[in-house]
């Protein structure tokens, strides 16, 4: 009678499991359709790279008056006349952005498409025909640096010692330090892609324009594990970027702190290459650091202008 029992229970166990493990089945199989179609494996392996600077104006707002589409964009304008490079951007880019719209939109009766930023008007396109939009111009919209096959990144690692660059703070001037946009000449490609990303080449940070400078030249950035930290992907190649922003009145020079914790997180990254990247002067101790761990460097304030002029030259 005990040995019945027993056989009893074991099937009815049997049964249990064997309704579980069905069940377990078609969730992992659902599972693994989801993270097929999501591009995800679930096993760790890293998520496609998303840009956090996008090669597209940010649209503030679209509106139809009569005859007219209105798109305004988050676009800082120089002021003087209007930027001619800047104007084919934008003009280029409501035509697009109109293009979008039109799949949920009625346009037949539109002849024209206006850009704005803010409250400028900076430019217009007549069509042809009333609805017509002309054929897609393509990634015009922003100059495409990334066809010239020159790495930014790249440049800082070839061609100078680790402390080539590096200038002294002048003591003698104040502490406090001003914008970085009024130090620096920008070319005229980089400051229309700031632009055209809705940062202010006048009021803008250093980390600002060099994650813009890494887009315009075919770089992908992602957000990194900890606050101002980055990992950019350009030709298989992972590059670390820990950014320090100078904060009105306080210290302008790098702390070792800082310089300490980019050295950390770089390792702990797996990344190719490192950039330390400020507004304000680096201390001596950082181009030490670069000496002995030649895959890493620091764009610091009084390296900043060389850092443009070579993605210039190039």
């Amino acid at each position: 009678m005990e040995v019945g029992i027993a056989i009893l229970i074991a099937v009815a166990l049997l049964v249990v499991f064997g309704r579980l493990a069905t069940r377990r089945g078609r969730e992992l199989r659902e599972q693994a359709k989801q993270d097929f179609a999501t591009g995800s494996s679930g096993f760790g392996e890293e998520p496609d790279v998303v840009d956090i600077v996008g090669l597209r104006p940010k649209v503030l707002d679209f509106k139809v008056e009569d005859t007219d589409v209105i798109v305004t964009f988050d676009v800082p304008v120089p002021e003087g006349p209007v930027d001619e490079v800047l104007s084919d951007i934008l003009v280029n880019e409501a035509v697009e952005v109109v293009r979008e719209k039109s799949e949920t939109l009625p346009i037949a009766q539109v002849t024209r498409v206006v850009a704005m930023a803010a409250d400028r008007r900076m430019g217009d396109r007549s069509l042809e025909h009333p609805g017509i939009l002309p054929e897609p111009m393509g990634m015009t919209h922003l100059p495409q640096l990334s066809k010239i096959g020159f790495d930014p990144v790249e440049g800082q690692f070839k061609g100078e010692e680790a402390e080539a660059g590096f200038v002294a703070p002048d003591r003698t001037r104040s502490d406090r330090l001003g914008p970085i946009g009024e130090e620096l000449r920008l070319p005229r490609a980089i400051e229309v892609g700031l632009r055209s990303q809705g940062i202010d080449p006048a009021t803008m940070t250093a980390g600002e324009l060099v994650r813009t400078v890494l887009v315009l030249f075919g770089h992908s950035i992602k957000p990194g594990e900890r606050d101002n930290t980055y990992v950019t992907t350009r030709a298989g190649q992972k590059t670390f970027i820990r950014e320090d922003s100078y904060v009105q009145d306080g210290h302008p020079e790098l702390s070792e702190a800082v310089i300490d914790e980019f050295m950390f997180g770089f390792r702990s990254s797996g990344a190719d290459r490192g950039l330390l990247v400020t507004d304000k002067y680096a201390p001596f101790s950082v181009y030490e650091k670069e000496r002995r761990e030649p895959r890493v460097r620091c764009i610091s304030r009084e390296r900043l202008q060389k850092f443009l002029d070579g993605a210039a030259l190039n």
